[in-house]
């Protein structure tokens, strides 16, 4: 069964980090692109940083540049998302995600990268004093 599951979210103050994680099974993480997107209260879902396979394509947004990190760690079959200098406004659930079968590389507009497939629950991370 093909499974992305995230964790390491939770309370954090302003200016504060957090290590999310996102552990895959059902599949080599190594062949596929793989994403994080978040969903603060009230707004759309939104890309935040998305890195393809091996030397492919990434993307980040500009919101969070300087300050958020996606590591891959195909060997062990999964990826972090290292957020630093946190801000209230970026409360909200957090997502991993990946591409669809036999696609390695995101496509990347002006909106950040494409994702129209399925969402996990997420991993809720709370910027708040």
């Amino acid at each position: 069964q093909v499974q992305l599951v995230e964790s390491g979210g939770g309370p954090v103050a302003p200016g504060g980090s957090l290590s999310l994680s996102c552990a895959a099974s059902g599949f080599a993480m190594a062949d596929y692109a793989i994403g994080w997107f978040r969903q603060a209260p009230g707004k759309e879902r939104e890309a935040v940083i998305c890195v393809s396979s091996g030397r492919g394509n990434r993307y980040t947004s500009d919101s969070v540049k300087g300050r958020f990190t996606l590591s891959r760690d195909d060997a062990k079959n999964t990826a972090h998302l290292l957020t630093n200098t946190l801000k209230p406004e970026e409360t909200g659930v957090y997502y991993c995600v990946k591409t669809p079968r036999g696609v390695s590389r995101w496509s990347v507009g002006t909106a950040g990268c494409y994702y129209s497939g399925l969402w996990g629950q997420g991993t809720q991370v709370t910027v708040s004093a």
